[in-house]
């Protein structure tokens, strides 16, 4: 054979191969052909899955709230902590809980799957229920009752490391199913088709419903079994129901969609910041966008961004130099050198975000207050319904706050945004960052009736006739526990605007391929609230305690000044408003472009009014 035959057959081998890797000779980037038309497409379900995933939503919803719910009462009847131990504790599982779902979703999107993911995370949140369950029902596994007395035996270390143990399991159990189940209902709908938009829609909306649902059973009827019945009862009707769910998902396993993991984003986050650092002494020109390298994958997801002006230190992650070397299809041979514009504006939206973010942390403080410290208001305040002697568990006083979001939602989305549609021109009514704007303000204002409301509730136990004592806290007052309705009502009137909006803020200015992320940001502002309500319990316990007005979180709130503690959240957040003001107004919303010939110049994107 010749020497130029032998070239020719190479030319054809090595175009044959270009053609198979979806890319050609002239260096634009094309989609996968060949690997692409060999891969099976997913065989949709649609609604057909539903009662699966729904069934699993449910009963999963019902086993860990039913559990987590009354876990503060729990701590302090059975395992005879103090309110400060048991209030600390339960922020901070609470907060690995939700950082955990950050670790979650990474493993998730570049290992395993959603599939796998949720299948293992559920197994791990039963047995986690069954560990707590079992601390009530064995003896052994708890203190001895404490009863009336004054002086409570403890629990040993081998009771808490049991005890935490069925904490673990729980945490890794949450880590998985919280960013992956809304994820995995959509996946089995098909994304192009008109009907498969719709059945996406609804199943969110079926979501929602679901953990509504499940909250208003468990803050009722399971707080009460625990609380009234049986602990070993109560707890034992969350594991069996988790166990139910566990089934439910097997169930449905031969029908799933199950969607590949394909790798982490946050991968290119990193690679963005390593190139910027390696290249932090270039000399970084006025209008350089022009000349910053460009390409896009063929199979990116990810909406087209504009140049921005924000954040430029980043640019130089994207500025060619002469060592830096490109493959054939436009791709760079060394990503970890020289990375794409569109990269670079991808990290500009995360980094955007961060500012908002820790604002969004601090204002859920007032949040975590109504899952805590205002039960323990209630344990301390009349809860007989009406004349009989039917007492409320001081637990399912939150259902109030459930009962306010679940009302208010449908008034929102049917009456103000239509009025305020009008007024503004704007297809939300308002902005998604005015929306939290408004949330962080009613949770000011959550934390100043919450103070009010303790303050009205010991002048009256100081002052009246009190309703018995409640063991190892003090006199119950004659206030009737109903009073903190308004902070429980307005409590979920801010979650309505602020925490909606918050996922719908990450959702909208995250890429495509880190919405995942997107969710598990949501979590960890949570979980960073969770600490800093735990860090700050634990200030003003120290600090107050050696202070001549005396400790503000007594175990007797009746000896203690409540109030206070309640109007120090509301002065950190009214800093925390003004903060969040400052970076609404400097924010830049995310802008997608049309895609447009490389030749085509991108003008720097302009900041828009929040």
């Amino acid at each position: 054979m010749g020497k130029e035959e032998l070239k020719e057959k190479k030319k054809v081998t090595d175009d044959a191969a270009a053609e198979t890797n979806g890319t050609e000779i002239n260096g634009r980037a094309m989609g996968v052909v060949a690997s692409a038309a060999d891969e099976p497409k997913p065989n949709y379900r649609g609604w057909r899955a539903m009662p699966f995933i729904i069934g699993n939503e449910t009963f999963e919803k019902l086993g860990a709230i039913g559990t987590l719910a009354n876990l503060l009462i729990y701590l302090t009847k059975v395992f005879n902590l103090k309110s400060i131990t048991a209030a600390n504790i339960l922020n901070i599982f609470n907060g690995t809980t939700n950082f955990a779902t950050l670790l979650g979703a990474f493993l998730c999107d570049t290992y395993f799957g959603r599939f796998k993911t949720l299948a293992f995370c559920t197994i791990a949140s039963y047995m986690g229920l069954q560990a707590i369950q079992l601390t009530a029902a064995i003896k052994s596994l708890h203190p001895p009752h404490c009863g009336n007395s004054s002086t409570c035996v403890g629990p040993t270390k081998g009771q808490m490391a049991f005890l935490i143990m069925g904490f673990g399991m729980l945490i890794t159990g949450a880590a998985g199913i919280r960013p992956c189940n809304l994820a995995f209902g959509a996946d089995q709908f098909n994304p192009e088709t008109e009907s498969g938009k719709r059945g996406i829609n609804s199943f969110f909306n079926w979501y929602f419903f679901t953990f509504t649902f499940a909250q208003m059973v468990s803050l009722t009827l399971i707080v009460y079994i625990q609380s009234n019945v049986s602990w070993a009862i109560g707890l034992a009707i969350p594991a069996i129901l988790m166990l139910v769910s566990c089934a439910i998902f097997f169930s449905g396993s031969k029908i799933y969609v199950r969607v590949k993991a394909t790798g982490s984003p946050m991968t290119s986050v990193v690679q963005v910041i390593v190139a910027a650092i390696r290249k932090a002494r270039l000399t970084r020109h006025e209008q350089s966008w022009q000349s910053l390298y460009s390409y896009i994958p063929a199979k990116s997801i990810n909406s087209k961004l504009p140049y921005t002006d924000q954040f430029r230190f980043l640019d130089k992650a994207a500025i060619v130099t002469p060592q830096d070397q490109i493959n054939v299809e436009g791709s760079p041979v060394n990503p970890w050198r020289l990375c794409s514009m569109q990269q670079v504006e991808e990290v500009k939206c995360l980094m955007r975000v961060i500012p908002i973010w820790a604002s969004a942390m601090i204002y859920y403080i007032a949040i975590v207050q109504q899952n805590t410290y205002a039960i323990f208001q209630a344990t301390q305040a009349n809860r007989r319904l009406g004349t009989t002697n039917f007492k409320i568990p001081a637990a399912s006083y939150v259902v109030f706050l459930m009962l306010s979001l679940t009302i208010f939602i449908p008034i929102y989305d049917r009456v103000l945004v239509p009025f305020l549609r009008r007024l503004t021109g704007k297809e939300g009514g308002i902005t998604v960052l005015q929306r939290m704007g408004i949330g962080l303000s009613l949770a000011i204002l959550t934390m100043l009736v919450s103070g009010f409301v303790e303050s009205r509730r010991r002048h009256i136990a100081l002052t009246r006739p009190t309703l018995g004592m409640e063991p190892r806290r003090g006199e119950i007052s004659s206030m009737s526990a109903l009073w903190l309705v308004p902070q429980f009502a307005l409590a979920g009137l801010t979650e309505a605007f602020a925490n909606i909006g918050q996922v719908e803020f990450y959702y909208k200015q995250f890429p495509e391929n880190m919405r995942s992320i997107a969710g598990s940001l949501y979590y960890c502002g949570m979980a960073g609230a969770n600490y800093l309500s735990s860090l700050l319990i634990t200030i003003v316990h120290n600090k107050t305690g050696n202070g001549k007005g005396g400790n503000w979180l007594q175990e007797d709130l009746n000896k203690g000044k409540l109030d206070y503690y309640y109007y120090l959240i509301a002065a950190i957040g009214m800093v925390n408003l003004g903060y969040f003001l400052v970076c609404a107004r400097w924010y830049q919303y995310k802008v997608t472009a049309e895609v447009k010939d490389d030749s085509e110049t991108e003008q720097p994107g302009k900041c828009m009014t929040p």
